[in-house]
């Protein structure tokens, strides 16, 4: 039978602040297309209420880098 795998926390800071790079581009990317393309109001709202998504997603993001920061200062205490 397998070994589970292990709770690897080596790299979550980092791959957590590529997805708010990530996220960032992609609200900017929005922002642009938004601004540039002839798109009905329904379409902007879509894209503005996505963008209210986005961001919510990388204050969370920020929130969990934080804590793994933590942790990470914690396991290096012991």
């Amino acid at each position: 039978m397998p070994k589970p795998n292990r709770d690897d926390r080596s790299n979550n800071v980092e791959r957590l602040e590529q997805m708010v790079e990530n996220t960032h581009q992609n609200i900017q990317e929005a922002n642009e297309t938004a601004e540039n393309m002839n798109l009905t109001a329904s379409q902007r709202e879509q894209i503005k209420e996505k963008n209210q998504h986005r961001q919510e997603s990388i204050e969370q993001f920020q929130n969990e880098i934080q804590e793994e920061k933590a942790y990470r200062e914690g396991r290096d205490l012991q």
